[in-house]
């Protein structure tokens, strides 16, 4: 019975070995898309970054939120700096958004399966690159109207 067991797991073993898994290894990491701007460098190393930058966002965001702190010379690791710096105009001049692949966080977020879900209500570009009309009449007349389509949503 052992002998009969070892020359099935040696036939098996030799056929893994003849026919590899094919998506495993050839799944490449995303490349990241390197600050330029207002920093020529990121606020820490890359693997670090990989690793921990939701807890510095995390972070952030409880100053922000529970202790009111908005100084943005006290905001090194806010949302909207890795934006301005990582986020940048394509070769055609087009500002990709969340939901498009070029997107600094999606391809990360792809590679990783986790759901982005701060652009529900951050934005996905630097401000220099949203267009607005200046007046603000216009940006209150936009938040009303999608707040109005928003409950419409949630009506039906």
């Amino acid at each position: 019975m052992t002998k009969r067991f070892l020359r099935i797991s040696l036939i098996f073993t030799g056929l893994i070995m003849l026919f590899p898994a094919q998506g495993i290894a050839d799944t490449p990491f995303p490349s990241i898309h390197e600050p330029e701007g207002e920093g020529v460098k990121c606020v820490k190393d890359e693997d670090e970054m990989r690793r921990n930058h939701m807890n510095y966002i995390l972070h952030q965001r409880d100053k922000t939120m529970r202790e009111g702190v908005r100084a943005e010379s006290d905001s090194s690791y806010s949302l909207a700096k890795c934006i301005n710096c990582h986020v940048q105009p394509n070769d055609k001049g087009e500002v990709p958004t969340h939901d498009s692949k070029e997107h600094f966080c999606v391809a990360c977020h792809q590679y990783a399966s986790v759901q982005i879900d701060c652009f529900e209500c951050h934005a996905d570009r630097p401000q220099k690159y949203i267009k607005r009309d200046q007046s603000p009449r216009a940006l209150k007349q936009q938040l009303k109207e999608v707040l109005d389509a928003k409950d419409m949503g949630d009506a039906q």
